[in-house]
């Protein structure tokens, strides 16, 4: 190789660097629907996911449309809330429509098969949702990670288990409470992704808002409950590996960016979970 191909190979190297550098880092949103299934009727749930939506969101994943996708139970029940989330995640707008417009056309399609075979009232697919869900309960949800990784490979097969961590920031606080958020908690979550004791992170805010309970929630991904203890030592050892004046900023730092009373935990565990290799 010359040497005049040499500089011109590092010449474009070069100016190629700073565009990399430059690309923005990824914030997927995830389109959430929360339901509440009639008790003795789980079954019946998932025979509709297997012949309503599974096959539009496996479609979509396979055409790189949907990053992954999961139904999730939560592992405290409480009265009122969802006992089933199915949820799924794009790059963007464009993304949602398309998954809406293909759920559409699968339940049209089911509908004009199933009045083409003649199908007795009460077991046609539309009688089914009406028969599983209590839906005056169901409630849809349009979020964005504004922070977000995940590993390079998920393990096969693997059912995580999610938690999130709710809390409501101040009029006017946000871009502070990124910026501690990001200072203090991000690095713990990043050792914690590379010693493979979660999968995915991220922190993530309503794209439409809709309710004032909370602003932000961070969340995390783990393959076990057991790996959750793994990340509270991780945290555990962040903060005592700081001083007493370093340990009392970060708990000043996020009360006074935060509204106390509203934070909530929950923990929940996948029965279908697939991500886009």
């Amino acid at each position: 190789m010359t040497t005049r191909l040499v500089k011109l190979l590092a010449l474009l190297l070069a100016l190629a660097a700073p565009v990399a550098a430059q690309q923005p880092a990824p914030q997927p949103l995830t389109f959430w629907y929360d339901y509440t299934v009639k008790p003795g009727k789980e079954a019946d749930f998932m025979t509709l996911v297997k012949t309503l939506g599974a096959p539009v969101r496996d479609k979509l994943m396979a055409e790189g449309v949907v990053l992954g996708w999961a139904i999730e139970v939560p592992v405290l029940r409480q009265p009122g809330a969802p006992t089933h989330t199915i949820w799924f995640a794009v790059n963007d707008m464009a993304g949602i429509e398309k998954v809406q417009a293909a759920m559409t056309a699968q339940r049209e399609k089911l509908a004009a098969d199933e009045a083409a075979k003649k199908v007795a009232k009460g077991a046609t697919t539309e009688d089914r949702i009406q028969a599983v869900f209590d839906e005056t309960k169901t409630r849809d949800w349009l979020t964005r990670d504004i922070v977000f990784n995940a590993a390079a490979k998920v393990p096969a097969g693997v059912q995580p288990y999610a938690r999130y961590n709710s809390v409501k920031v101040l009029p006017g606080k946000a871009g502070a409470y990124r910026q501690a958020w990001e200072k203090y908690n991000k690095p713990v979550l990043e050792k914690a992704l590379a010693e493979g004791a979660i999968i995915a992170y991220g922190l993530g805010v309503e794209e439409l808002k809709t309710t004032g309970s909370w602003t932000h929630f961070a969340w995390y991904m783990a393959k076990d409950l057991a790996s959750l203890d793994k990340v509270r030592v991780l945290y555990n050892a962040d903060r005592a590996g700081r001083s007493q004046d370093e340990r009392d900023a970060i708990t000043a730092a996020f009360r006074e960016l935060t509204d106390p009373d509203a934070s909530r935990s929950m923990i929940t565990r996948t029965t279908v979970f697939k991500w886009a290799e």
